[in-house]
């Protein structure tokens, strides 16, 4: 997996790429957002379009993540989720706890 980051108006956009499967992986995405955080950048998206698989460690990254944000008085919204990955979203009855966008855009704006 691989992870890439750009600032977007309020918020910032972490794009993962490939196959998120939790390991070394998830202490990186971990210390990256609480990176942000320390910065004082509270909104972040997550963008998952360039992702081609996820197991469960993964939906614990993100969940992991989104507690992270929480706590820390920010928030964590997905965005651009493939139809794998959603359906594994609704499955897990993960779609109730995350905000999930068809567009990076949406996401950033809901923010406002």
């Amino acid at each position: 997996m691989k992870i890439k980051t750009h600032e977007h108006y309020n918020a910032v956009v972490i794009e993962l790429k490939g196959n998120v499967m939790g390991g070394p992986e998830a202490q990186e995405f971990s210390d990256l957002l609480h990176k942000l955080l320390e910065e004082g950048k509270k909104n972040v998206v997550v963008d998952l379009s360039s992702v081609k698989f996820m197991n469960s460690s993964g939906l614990g990254m993100l969940i992991s993540g989104f507690t992270t944000m929480k706590n820390g008085g920010g928030s964590l919204k997905l965005a651009r989720a493939t139809e794998k990955i959603n359906s594994l979203l609704v499955i897990t009855k993960l779609i109730t706890i995350f905000e999930n966008f068809d567009s990076v855009d949406e996401a950033v704006k809901s923010f406002s």
